[in-house]
């Protein structure tokens, strides 16, 4: 029952994260009326604080590693407190601190849940190899898709029973009733007696070869975070598919999860760098056809969403499969490189909602509104165009891997 409950919390993770990254801007403009300069603003400030914030998590995991339970519970409980707070939040002159408050609570459950998560991926292998270690990643990439498929659909199944509004109140309290629930269940895998490391070092680190795969990990965040900040815009107002992105959202991830173990035996048996090689153009293919679909095209965007879903899925299971055999190799505390992780991918996240959301609205883009010809042409090249960039240059980051790095 390990690897289960392992999948499980990721599950809880990621059902958390998702309404953080896709659900948050929309809800914040739409339901909150504040702008979407603010909210980029907003997402920035909070990273600033998991500048600091993440590699101390890392560090405290680390420096107490028999305080697991205290730290996972910890998480567990700061989402269910944040989520009812968030959605249940109402416009007015306090709703940017009010917003910032909560945002910061969730953001630091989040943070304390994923480098635990992560930074213990040897303790929770069966055994620290390469091949344990690539399967544990399957397991909790697996629970991390379908926690992100739950956290897609619940708004809209909610409002079909009866929740009142788009759904949001209600997702609150049951995100929160989720995150109590599996931190009773998976009490038993923080009981593990944990595989301590080396201290951490830069010099430690550029020599197990962490450093490029951070540097990978932060600049291929890069192209999922715009169209993640993007995505319920570029589908309701773009392509002019009110109440489908829900469904598209669903087609996304699933397809993500189902290519999962795919990956996972490739990789195995070609090499991580050899499967990224494949994965990634077909991102790129995904990304670029969004540009040329026309308004209402449900199924040519249905395609893509298969497409760019599976790729996705070589992501989240390779790369920090890759970076946990780099440190336990190199017998390298995992924790703290982790919060280090941790905050490079959340602020590509960042940058993404800084750099765009601002431009988006300085562009006379108006979410739910009728826009014009040029702010929906500056859409459709931040959603479609600006993340084949991005991608390109991941590519480039993973083609100049040493091929020994990338061995399993």
């Amino acid at each position: 029952m390990l690897y289960p409950r392992v999948s499980l919390y990721a599950l809880m993770l990621a059902s958390a994260g998702i309404p953080l990254y896709i659900h948050l801007p929309r809800f914040a403009s739409v339901e909150l009326g504040i702008g979407l300069g603010a909210v980029g603003t907003i997402l920035l400030v909070i990273r600033l604080i998991d500048l600091v914030q993440d590699p101390l998590i890392g560090w405290a995991i680390d420096r107490w590693p028999r305080a697991q339970i205290l730290f996972a519970n910890a998480a567990a409980f700061g989402l269910a407190i944040g989520f009812p707070l968030l959605f249940s939040a109402q416009p007015g002159p306090s709703a940017v601190p009010q917003l910032v408050a909560i945002l910061v609570l969730l953001f630091s459950s989040y943070s304390l849940g994923m480098i635990l998560l992560y930074g213990r991926s040897a303790t929770l292998a069966a055994e620290p190899t390469p091949s344990a270690l690539m399967t544990l990643a399957a397991f909790r990439e697996g629970g991390t898709l379908t926690g992100v498929v739950i956290a897609a659909v619940a708004p809209a199944l909610l409002v079909t029973f009866g929740a009142a509004g788009d759904g949001y109140k209600a997702f609150g309290l049951f995100l929160g009733f989720l995150a109590i629930g599996v931190a009773v269940v998976t009490l038993p895998i923080w009981r593990r007696e944990p595989i301590r490391g080396d201290r951490l070092s830069l010099a430690g680190l550029r020599q197990a070869g962490a450093l490029r795969l951070l540097a990978l990990a932060l600049v291929n965040s890069l192209p999922v975070a715009v169209t993640s900040t993007l995505f319920l815009f570029f589908v309701e107002d773009r392509l002019q598919l009110p109440g489908k992105a829900g469904n598209l959202l669903v087609i996304f991830f699933l397809s993500a999860a189902f290519s999962v173990p795919l990956w996972t035996r490739l990789s195995q048996r070609m090499g991580p760098k050899f499967t990224l090689l494949i994965a990634m153009p077909l991102a790129i293919l995904g990304f670029a056809g969004s540009a040329f679909l026309a308004p209402g095209n449900l199924a040519g965007f249905a395609v893509i969403c298969l497409a760019s879903g599976a790729a996705l899925g070589a992501d989240m299971v390779i790369i920090p499969a890759m970076f946990s055999v780099a440190l336990t190799r190199a017998g390298l505390k995992a924790s703290l490189a982790f919060g280090i992780w941790s905050f490079a991918g959340k602020l590509g996240l960042a940058l993404a909602a800084f750099a765009v959301l601002p431009l988006l609205e300085k562009s006379g883009f108006v979410p739910g509104e009728t826009n014009s010809a040029e702010a929906l042409k500056f859409l459709n090249i931040s959603y479609a165009v600006v993340p084949c960039i991005l991608k390109l240059v991941a590519m480039a980051l993973v083609l100049a891997l040493p091929t020994e790095e990338s061995n399993q």
